[in-house]
């Protein structure tokens, strides 16, 4: 071969590789993704662990700019802008969308019903993580889900509520569709607020005490500034569910190795979180006890009552949308088969022991 030959063979191959190489940067996917989590609230570190878990597993293939809630949307409106391409991804909580679709409320959170160790059974072992595909997809989503909280603090304010009967005439700021209604019920009434507006609302008597999160998330919101009473246990939210909303057009766009690695990361998010947040309460009940916060535990006899009146709850949702009776009927179903282990393995069992559950018939002839 000629110098010639080997000169255009040589500049060929770098002409090519030099093609690859821009092939290969022109194909990283870059998102733009926010959270219903201003940067006021703690719970908005979940979204940022999964981001960052992301960015450095998935290299050149995707980057995601992670901004903190109400910097390029009001929290609200996320749902919207996932769903449209307006932006890519979006953390939330689902609970936001029950006005949308009812079955969202059962996919954040229960009244009664899980606590954090549940839902991760059931999501990973008992098809929940399908039926979170199914009632996003109808949005032109994927949802991965990718933390999980334990049951929340209670309501805080400055009367006491040391039983349900306390409850009657107050107004409670209070997040989450079957909430509203179980609180109703017991004769109190809901109000709606968002989480950056809680403070205010509770330290001028707008409102006559509030729900939010976690022990470690509420203390870091100063509620003990403003709350003298906390009302336990947090009956109203056993557990909770956080994940990423995903336009489904920037999902497919993206390799099927890289779909798995963000699979991956949410795995390994939720089992982060658990630990995190029951750590940051751990602290956050200290820091209120600390505070001087005075604590109020409901009779037994009363969480039986608000016991019956969920089960009623869930029934009355489950016969208005075939979706909301879809996503019980599979939780009620898990809870039912895991009963056996469960209860063999008590007191190491990890499920919440349950004795009075919500009729699957009754579920059934509303499906």
């Amino acid at each position: 071969m000629t110098m010639i030959k080997k000169s255009t063979v040589v500049m060929g191959t770098m002409a090519a590789a030099v093609a690859l190489t821009a092939a290969q940067a022109s194909a990283q996917e870059n998102w733009t993704m926010t959270s219903t989590w201003p940067d006021s609230i703690a719970l908005i570190e979940i979204d940022r662990n999964w981001v960052d878990m992301v960015n450095r597993i998935t290299g050149d293939d995707l980057q995601i700019d992670f901004r903190a809630g109400g910097t390029l949307m009001p929290g609200t409106q996320v749902f919207d802008a996932v769903e449209t391409g307006s932006i890519e991804a979006a953390g939330d909580w689902p609970g936001y969308w029950a006005g949308t679709n009812s079955a969202f409320s059962p996919l954040a959170t229960h009244t009664m019903l899980f606590n954090g160790v549940d839902y991760l059974n059931w999501i990973y072992g008992w098809g929940g993580a399908e039926l979170y595909d199914e009632i996003y997809g109808q949005f032109d989503m994927v949802y991965l889900p990718y933390g999980i909280t334990n049951n929340e603090s209670g309501f805080r304010g400055n009367t006491p509520i040391e039983s349900i009967a306390d409850l009657e005439g107050l107004r409670l700021r209070l997040s989450g569709r079957d909430q509203g209604r179980v609180l109703e019920q017991l004769g109190g009434s809901q109000v709606t607020l968002a989480g950056e507006e809680i403070y205010q609302a509770v330290e001028r008597g707008v409102v006559d005490g509030a729900e939010f999160s976690t022990p470690g998330v509420d203390f870091e919101a100063g509620f003990h500034e403003v709350a003298d009473y906390w009302s336990v246990p947090g009956w109203h939210q056993s557990a909770s569910v956080f994940g990423v909303m995903i336009n489904r057009d920037a999902w497919d766009a993206l390799s099927e190795e890289t779909q798995d690695k963000l699979r991956i990361a949410a795995q390994a998010n939720m089992a982060w979180s658990i630990a995190w947040s029951e750590r940051s309460s751990t602290q956050g009940t200290q820091d209120f006890l600390d505070a001087g916060t005075e604590i109020n535990p409901l009779p037994d006899e009363d969480l039986d009552r608000i016991q019956e009146i969920s089960n009623a709850v869930i029934i009355e949702g489950a016969c208005e949308n075939p979706d909301h009776a879809a996503v019980y009927h599979s939780q009620i179903s898990y809870l039912q088969e895991y009963a056996t282990w469960r209860d063999i393995s008590a007191p190491f069992n990890m499920s919440r022991a349950m004795d009075n559950l919500p009729s699957l018939e009754e579920i059934e002839a509303c499906m």
